[in-house]
């Protein structure tokens, strides 16, 4: 299938390494102009020269700026004034009892996974409807519907991106511009690679088994009883940043394995 993304400018938010990159990569190899973002200049360079090597003749280049301040995203609009194309995929996570988390995490959680999209669509969601085509997606998760006991300020978090996409995508009706939201399920990023080698090296167990109880015991509902792959969930990112996803608005899909039980 051809996408249509020729000559469609994409900045992906937090896209130096995991789900961010694999979409940047996506985008890239489908022929968009995408832009890499990290919070340091060394990433952004790392990420750009990997996407190069993997993906010939990639029209991409980085911004280093840390989106999820009020000041990042400023440094950001300023130096790209316009692209087609927004994936607010930037976002942190941490396991924390929830009488534990004080009052400043609630609000830094809220500051980079929220504000970071909310900033960046304000700027950039008037000038798609001006062109009358664009599309922004938030890249949230099945966090938002099956609320971690084990983080509940990022369950917040991926549920107010929710209302945030959909509010915003009731204000294209009969445009050419798209938001949508995806609910991502466990994946294996390099940070959960990491995670599952190292524990299964202090329990004396292969990766394998590791996944698979953790599938047993924290995500029992999953139909897919894997971790999904970041190319996966990039797959359906790509198709809605496309010209060809143009009949899905304002939806919250799933590429999250079946965790979700409800069936809407």
């Amino acid at each position: 299938m051809d996408l249509k993304l020729n000559g469609k400018r994409a900045l992906v938010s937090g896209s130096t390494a995991g789900i961010g990159f694999a979409i940047a990569a996506g985008l890239a190899r489908e022929g968009a102009s995408v832009i890499v973002n990290g919070r340091t200049q060394h990433r952004v360079d790392e990420a750009l020269s990997k996407i190069k090597l993997d993906v010939r003749g990639a029209d991409v280049v980085g911004i280093a700026a840390d989106l999820g301040s009020k000041d990042g995203v400023a440094k950001a609009t300023e130096q790209l004034p316009e692209v087609d194309i927004l994936i607010n995929n930037l976002g942190i996570f941490e396991p924390k009892a929830f009488g534990e988390i004080p009052d400043a995490d609630w609000m830094r959680f809220f500051e980079v996974n929220v504000m970071s999209g909310v900033r960046l669509s304000r700027f950039y969601f008037p000038k798609m409807m001006k062109q009358n085509w664009g599309r922004v997606v938030f890249i949230s998760s099945e966090s938002a519907l099956n609320i971690p006991q084990e983080m509940i300020h990022y369950g917040m978090t991926k549920t107010a991106q929710l209302a945030v996409a959909r509010g915003l995508a009731q204000l294209t009706a009969g445009s050419n511009v798209t938001v949508n939201s995806v609910l991502v399920g466990p994946t294996k990023s390099e940070g959960v690679e990491t995670f599952v080698k190292d524990l299964a090296r202090d329990q004396k167990k292969t990766a394998a088994e590791i996944e698979a109880n953790f599938f047993k015991t924290a995500r029992p509902t999953s139909l897919l009883k894997r971790f999904i792959t970041t190319d996966e969930v990039a797959a359906m990112v790509v198709f809605l940043s496309s010209p060809q996803g143009s009949a899905t608005n304002g939806a919250a899909v799933r590429v999250e394995g079946g965790c979700v039980q409800s069936i809407v």
